[in-house]
């Protein structure tokens, strides 16, 4: 017989209250049949995108896109003021310091993930994993200074300027062992029988609860849920950005949260978390199809190029990686001389593949703009 979910309680501190988690290595059952509905459809959606995936060719060159709108939204939920575009501008042409350090955020955010993906093939799923990517999300950037890689030996808050006015106060941090070594347990232990989507999500809600880390707990939080998607081999590549659907509702998620802890009721968490694998799995799906479809019409386009159809085929690739180029890019991707790289991007042009944004006579910049659009 399961006992009922208790959150847990809160701990009288020096001059205020933190929240103690109750350790969830435990078995867990589930009493809203709406859950068994959700999780239905959430794995539907998620084995759908991942069949659809891998039915694309060369699959690598859009997931890159993907990964970096994914990293655009969940920096800018930690306060990043980057727009999509700027990730593909030179660093000499970003005067702004406080531009640059967002644009080195967001990049830190790939990095991160790119370097989880690769520590998983010999490591599982735990804090030596977390720190890893910890360190690469905060190395260069704001909060280098606040103990990247390290578990946090103070107390940390979230919201408000200070502890007396804090929206949430985590778990003191002499708590910290005790409740990491729990919560990995929890994550390896095949005796509990819950269902991978319901365990990410019971991971999810105590690791945001526990804020292992003085900053950057929001963006391995939701690394994690990746992470541990394709550990389980329920994705094969990095190809949800559920950051995307985080950022608009927000409130939503924050709301249940505070549910969870305030009366116990993790089933309005779990729902909310479904919820949010079912619509990012349909956004991504869409996303996709949308992408082949430009990529057969341009196709046809490029049929009519004659022998110039092989160069201007390894062009319209450089552009599913890269959607922002000069002519010169052009020129070394291609291997031709600058006038010939000029020439494929008149080509471009004249097909309503490229349009030029700048405006300049000189040092263009060329944007494939139908592309943009659809992660914008």
């Amino acid at each position: 017989m399961h006992k009922k979910f208790v959150s847990g309680n809160w701990k009288q501190q020096f001059q205020y209250k933190s929240f103690s988690p109750s350790l969830i290595n435990i078995p867990f059952r589930w009493e809203d049949p709406k859950i068994n509905i959700l999780l239905e459809k959430a794995n539907l959606e998620l084995g759908k995108l991942e069949s659809f995936s891998s039915f694309i060719p060369d699959i690598d060159f859009f997931i890159s896109m993907h990964v970096w709108k994914e990293a655009i939204k969940s920096s800018k939920i930690e306060g990043t003021k980057t727009e999509f575009d700027d990730l593909f501008l030179d660093q000499e042409d970003i005067t702004n310091s406080e531009e640059r350090n967002d644009i080195e955020e967001v990049q830190n955010y790939i990095s991160a993930l790119r370097l989880g993906i690769e520590h998983l093939k010999e490591l599982p799923m735990s804090f030596r994993l977390f720190s890893m990517i910890h360190k690469e999300l905060l190395q260069w950037v704001r909060g280098e200074h606040k103990s990247p890689w390290e578990i946090r030996m103070s107390q940390n808050w979230i919201g408000g300027s200070n502890l007396e006015n804090a929206f949430f106060i985590p778990p003191h941090h002499d708590e910290l062992s005790e409740l990491i070594k729990d919560f990995e347990f929890f994550l390896h232990n095949p005796s509990l029988e819950i269902p991978e989507l319901i365990k990410v999500s019971l991971a999810h809600y105590q690791f945001e609860t526990i804020h292992p880390y003085l900053d950057g707990n929001g963006r391995i939080g939701r690394l994690m849920i990746i992470l541990y998607l394709i550990e389980k081999k329920i994705i094969t590549r990095p190809i949800l950005y559920i950051s995307d659907f985080f950022e608009k509702n927000k409130g939503a998620y924050y709301d249940a949260l505070t549910i969870a802890r305030s009366s116990n009721d993790i089933e309005h968490f779990i729902k909310f978390f479904l919820t949010w694998i079912v619509e990012t799995c349909q956004s991504a799906t869409q996303t996709f199809q949308s992408i082949l479809v430009l990529k057969e019409n341009i196709e046809k386009k490029i049929i009519c190029m004659g022998s110039k159809g092989e160069k201007a085929s390894k062009m319209l690739y450089f552009l599913f990686s890269d959607p922002i180029v000069s002519s010169n890019d052009i020129s070394k991707h291609l291997g031709v001389t600058p006038a010939t790289a000029n020439n494929f991007i008149k080509h471009f042009i004249d097909m309503w593949v490229l349009q030029e944004v700048t405006g300049f006579k000189r040092h263009k910049i060329f944007a494939f703009e139908e592309y943009l659009k659809l992660f914008r």
